[in-house]
């Protein structure tokens, strides 16, 4: 029984030097010996031939299993943890660890990871394939490379011609016979280290060399990727100054009432009214200074709107009056903007005015008399201060700001107007700039 339990013990050390099982990512599982391995290969001798394989095709290497079948003909499979000539101690699957007397162990023999052997058969088969039709590719490449037209040999001919000799690249560099002489030869690059970066080694032909020049100078000249731009981080503390440009329009409510002189009459309206309004076209405009470094920005505001053009008809119980009525509107003053949300992509702003404003109505028409057709001309004006309040919104575009500000304006009217409406709103599309 000693003797068995020595052979049995000498069979799973013997196993357990010479083979290994390796997983690979694709989830083949290979088992066999490693004769080799750097930091990026590993040379394995497996029962159907010795393979290379890339340690980054490894995903791990399977500790030794193996399959106890005891008297009784009981099996347990698992991981060998320590084993004497007495007593061994095996970790299975599930994690536990189980002690078996030497004397219960039948036969010990090496667990097959292996899904089974023609899968790992045909891995093997393939990985060798591929090396030897990788080697005949290179034989090929280097055959069509020396052999040109007429039977004779490219490289052959420049050396009858010119005593040329191959060039020799290291460590992906061309080493030319004259630059060989005079500096020493640098350290050739090892396979492993060649194919990681990707540069050759060993003779190549001129006109190989000629075709690689050829190549990296058609990348050289091609246009490079564009980068994508990135959107311009505007820091709003920068800007002291803001220049904005409106138009838009204005409904405007003006009555025109009591005693008007037409020519050298005066007509008394009574309770009647003249409606001279309509809506009007308003551009205006503002040149702002920040205070301080805060978000309210103060300085002028000029505006100018057009005044509709009115007919009307007017009689004081001799005449009838055709009138034709049009004017325009002035108005110089201050302005603030307080932003509440000066970083945001759309900021909005509360806006305020103090102005003075200067309203004239021009109207002009004529009139039968016993003596003809007489013209006449006059005008009305409404001067004197007025106020706005308003919001408005903004967004950045390229380096110009775009938006909408809406204003209540307040201004009450004299003389023949003043029964026209205080207020009036203005709506307006602004073209900004901020430096």
């Amino acid at each position: 029984m000693k003797k068995w339990t020595l052979f049995l013990l000498g069979c799973v050390c013997a196993y357990t030097v010479s083979a290994e099982t390796l997983k690979m990512k694709d989830g083949t599982l290979i088992s066999g010996s490693i004769l080799s391995q750097t930091q990026y290969t590993l040379n394995l001798a497996t029962s159907y031939g010795n393979i290379t394989l890339n340690q980054r095709e490894i995903e791990q290497i399977l500790p030794d299993k193996h399959r106890l079948i005891l008297k009784g003909g009981t099996q347990l499979v698992g991981v060998i943890l320590d084993m004497d000539e007495f007593n061994l101690k095996l970790q299975t699957d599930e994690g536990a660890v189980v002690n078996v007397d030497m004397p219960q162990i039948v036969t010990i023999e090496a667990y097959d990871y292996d899904r089974g052997e023609t899968a790992q058969q045909e891995f093997v088969e393939k990985k060798i394939e591929q090396q030897e039709q990788a080697q005949q590719d290179a034989e090929q490449a280097a055959q069509r490379s020396e052999t040109a037209a007429g039977g004779l040999t490219f490289d052959s001919d420049i050396d009858q011609v010119f005593g040329a000799r191959k060039a020799t690249v290291v460590n992906g560099q061309v080493q030319t016979p004259s630059a060989q002489v005079k500096t020493a030869p640098a350290k050739p690059l090892s396979d492993e280290e060649a194919f990681l970066k990707n540069v050759k080694s060993g003779a190549i032909s001129q006109q190989d060399y000629a075709q690689a020049a050829k190549q990296e100078l058609a990348a050289t000249r091609s246009s490079p990727k564009k980068e994508p731009t990135q959107p311009v981080k505007r820091i709003e503390k920068n800007f002291s100054k803001y220049l904005a440009i409106q138009v838009g329009a204005m409904p405007l409510d003006l009555q025109i009432s009591g005693p008007i002189s037409i020519g050298s009459n005066t007509v008394d309206l009574a309770e009647n009214k003249l409606d001279a309004g309509g809506t009007s076209i308003a551009v205006s405009g503002k040149f702002l200074w920040r205070v301080k470094e805060s978000n309210l920005w103060l300085g002028p505001t000029l505006a100018f709107a057009n005044i509709a053009n009115n007919d009307f008809s007017v009689q004081d119980g001799i005449n009838t009056y055709d009138i034709h009525a049009s004017g325009s509107l002035l108005s110089l003053g201050a302005a603030a903007n307080y932003y509440l949300n000066p970083t945001s992509r759309w900021s909005c702003y509360l806006t305020a005015s103090a102005q003075y404003e200067m309203l004239s109505l021009n109207y002009h028409g004529d009139y039968n008399t016993s003596s003809g057709l007489v013209n006449f001309s006059n005008s009305i004006s409404s001067n004197g201060p007025s106020g706005a309040v308003g919001i408005g919104i903004e967004t950045w575009v390229d380096d110009l700001m775009v938006g909408l500000e809406v204003r209540q304006v307040f201004a009450p009217r004299k003389d023949e107007l003043k029964k026209s409406a205080a207020s009036n709103t203005v709506v307006q599309a602004q073209l900004s700039w901020k430096f």
